[in-house]
């Protein structure tokens, strides 16, 4: 009584799977894939825009502080994130205040256009190189409104 490599079971039929089975099923399985790669990049590319959003917040906070303490409108084209309180290391030295791990320090910049009121620039640009592909610029306003473009 030699083995057989595969047993048949109460209607003479093997117990093994067909190659349309077996295709089939990876039919469906390169479906979902090609559907949930894409939403997951998108949402790791949200996830990294969280830390420039952070920063953001925390240059907006000392710009309104900067606002209070000198009782003054900014110094069109003057006032620095430097000026602000930030250490910053250009070209991505890595030890300045707001160096991530996906921005740089020279990602950030502040544009003035009136008494509290100004626009923080994220600019993935010129990150790291695994910063978020999409969307290359972002912005945070006064009022801590973020856009993505």
């Amino acid at each position: 009584m030699g083995g057989t490599a595969m047993s048949t079971n109460s209607h003479g039929a093997s117990d093994g799977f067909t190659l349309i089975e077996l295709m089939v099923v990876i039919f469906i399985i390169g479906i979902l894939s090609a559907v949930a790669v894409p939403i997951m990049r998108g949402r790791m590319d949200s996830a990294k825009w969280s830390e420039g959003r952070a920063a953001a917040g925390s240059i907006r906070t000392a710009a309104r502080a900067y606002c209070g303490e000198k009782g003054q409108a900014f110094n069109y084209g003057g006032t620095t994130l430097t000026e602000l309180g930030f250490i910053i290391t250009p070209s991505g030295g890595g030890t300045g205040d707001l160096d991530g791990k996906y921005f740089t320090d020279d990602c950030y910049t502040i544009d003035f256009e009136g008494y509290d009121n100004y626009l923080i620039t994220v600019d993935a640009a010129a990150s790291k190189g695994d910063a978020p592909s999409v969307p290359l610029k972002a912005t945070m306003d006064q009022d801590a409104v973020w856009k993505e473009y």
